[in-house]
């Protein structure tokens, strides 16, 4: 029997994406209300419960909303929005987080899928503190660029749209000037970091993909790690994955350039480790699809990992 999916949010960006990446499986049975209803809060409630597991892609305010609605124990929700991803009794949805993590996701009720830069910085950090080459406590900082279709309708309309109130014909410009990006509480928990890093995220004119990367000043750090140190802890924390890699250090060597494009259209998550000939210095970089293993990919990802079935059902020809 079809395992029963209710996407509540499914026009919007991610939504359509995780729509569209769960249309036309045979193990999947896609759980829809009609245009006039999907507002409603009695029909929406009727399918939250009536769903196996529950998507939501909805503001954190709705999303809130949306998941005290559901009553029935068996309906599983995977939480698209920043709403759940620090809170209590919510499970954090990297299946590479840990070699144990996939079996937590398993066992869960109520999963938040990361965050597109909260997973890239995540991805590239957590090994390296959990293991002791970046102390908990050093002055992170993240630098990153991203298509502009990971900050959905409006930003998208800003820049396709010259109707747009919120217009640009900008090629480039960076923003979270503030320094408190919402993706930060979630990247500081999750890393294991003790205090928050300096995060200075941007946006290019060019629709999706992201790299996002953070510098070490090896020469600075205590021990001194080399940046064979930091490549082989990073090789070695996803070895067995299916979605995350580590670009070989020979690989990286001679490259001149990265592009955030690469990886658009799947579910992986590529890190590389570069460094100064000198090897006093270092930057982790991440590549990912902000809207695949950032969003939508991932989403699969995890409702495929709570309904038993194979990680990788429908995204092995991404």
């Amino acid at each position: 029997m079809a395992a029963k999916v209710f996407i509540d949010g499914d026009v919007g960006t991610t939504g359509l994406q995780i729509r569209t990446r769960l249309e036309g499986r045979t193990d999947i049975e896609l759980l829809r209300l009609p245009e006039g209803q999907r507002k409603d809060p009695a029909h929406r409630r009727e399918m939250l419960n009536t769903a196996n597991v529950a998507i939501l892609c909805l503001p954190d305010d709705a999303a809130k909303e949306s998941a005290a609605l559901v009553e029935n124990p068996k309906t599983k929700i995977v939480d698209a929005s920043t709403a759940h991803r620090v809170a209590d009794g919510w499970t954090y949805g990297f299946p590479e987080y840990t070699a144990g993590q996939r079996d937590v996701i398993a066992s869960a009720t109520r999963v938040s899928n990361p965050g597109c830069y909260a997973i890239s910085a995540v991805a590239m950090l957590h090994p390296l503190v959990q293991g002791g080459v970046v102390p908990k406590d050093w002055p992170i900082t993240i630098n990153a660029v991203s298509g502009y279709s990971g900050g959905g309708k409006e930003l998208i309309a800003s820049f396709e749209d010259q109707a747009s109130p919120d217009h640009t014909d900008s090629a480039f410009y960076t923003y979270g000037l503030n320094l408190k990006h919402k993706h930060l509480p979630e990247i500081t928990k999750w890393s294991g970091l003790a205090h928050a890093p300096v995060f200075v995220p941007s946006v290019g004119r060019y629709y999706q993909g992201m790299i996002v990367q953070t510098p070490l000043p090896l020469w600075s750090m205590p021990d001194r790690p080399t940046p064979g140190a930091v490549h082989a802890m990073l090789t070695k924390h996803y070895a067995d994955s299916r979605f995350v890699s580590v670009a070989p250090l020979n690989h990286t060597v001679g490259m001149r350039k990265l592009n955030p494009e690469d990886l658009n259209g799947t579910n992986e998550l590529r890190l590389h480790v570069f460094a100064s000939p000198d090897m006093s210095q270092a930057v982790v970089m991440c590549l990912i699809d902000n809207l695949g293993k950032g969003a939508s990919g991932q989403a699969v990802q995890n409702v495929n990992i709570m309904l038993g079935m194979p990680e990788d059902t429908g995204l092995t020809n991404d």
